[in-house]
């Protein structure tokens, strides 16, 4: 299975880095993790039990990437099929992961869409995040006419919910933020008792990647939620991280799970192995010595490489 898994995700593009987003993409989808996504950022879930949660979520779970084999395990991923938002006149947009929610019960249906971001520096990204955040909320309550609600039915709209996992925060940063409709009265006193929350953005803060996150020295976050996507994505060893995951927090190591962690922590080695790499062959382009380099932590074995593949190009 595990190799399986690795094929499919390795022939989805030839890029490692894309390999790794498209992995990340397929691993938070997982039904487990939708569950406490879903429990730690929606006021709706937050009085129930994670069970009850993945009971919830529909078998509509789309991802932004080619379908996979089926037949995974239930406790994994339903389905997936590609993610766009076709209007016309406004192009066509792609949603990592987009999923319904029920609660029976209480008859509510929320439409939610899941982002996994790896940086949320508006100088990296040439604009603001929180603007594309309200974008994505905009398309997801105009694309309900004509399938959620009819005509001048406006009240049949269904709440959408769009979750960002921003992973590039410093080490004090980890945090949960909310984007939504806020009703305020600016003359008189007229009351009204309806209240505006069909359209909500949140943005969860984790701290990983830079810096060394994951040293001793980094205290876990206080938010469970928070905690448990820093130990998913971390770069932890594969087995180390599966029994924290199914210790900790209880989670059960389904072949797919399983799988998808063991992808990811191999695609960060070796995305890691390649930047070192890439690294070495830079310093020996500066004329930089071979001791000089290897005093800077790099090994032998990694100087050897990047030394034959820099003078087999030439």
């Amino acid at each position: 299975m595990i190799e399986t898994n690795l094929a499919q995700t390795v022939n989805a593009t030839n890029d490692s880095g894309s390999a790794y987003d498209t992995n990340v993409k397929y691993l938070l989808s997982d039904k487990q993790i939708l569950s406490r996504i879903l429990k730690y950022t929606i006021e709706e879930f937050q009085e129930m039990d994670i069970e009850d949660i993945m009971g919830c979520i529909g078998d509509d779970i789309e991802i932004g990437t080619r379908p996979v084999d089926a037949g995974l395990s239930n406790l994994g991923r339903v389905r997936e099929t590609v993610t766009e938002d076709n209007i016309p006149g406004e192009g066509i947009i792609y949603y990592d992961i987009r999923f319904t929610a029920y609660i029976e019960e209480a008859e509510i249906k929320i439409l939610v869409n899941l982002e996994a971001q790896r940086s949320s520096d508006h100088s990296r990204l040439g604009y603001h995040l929180e603007n594309r955040i309200i974008f994505y909320l905009a398309r997801m309550i105009s694309a309900q006419k004509q399938t959620e609600f009819f005509h001048s039915d406006f009240d049949n709209l269904k709440k959408v919910r769009s979750i960002w996992i921003c992973m590039d925060n410093d080490e004090t940063e980890d945090s949960i933020e909310e984007i939504g409709l806020d009703r305020k009265m600016v003359f008189g006193n007229k009351k009204n008792p309806y209240h505006t929350d069909l359209m909500k953005g949140i943005i969860v803060n984790i701290r990983n990647g830079e810096n060394d996150k994951y040293s001793d020295s980094i205290k876990k976050s206080q938010n469970v939620l928070i905690s448990m996507l820093e130990e998913l994505l971390s770069e932890k060893d594969a087995v180390e991280k599966k029994r924290v995951l199914a210790d900790e927090y209880g989670m059960i190591m389904t072949a797919e799970l399983e799988g998808r962690i063991q992808i990811m922590c191999n695609l960060s080695e070796n995305i890691i192995e390649r930047e070192r790499i890439d690294a070495i062959k830079r310093m020996i382009r500066a004329n930089i010595t071979r001791a000089q380099i290897l005093s800077m932590g790099y090994t032998e074995a990694e100087y050897k490489k990047a030394e034959s593949a820099l003078y087999a190009n030439v």
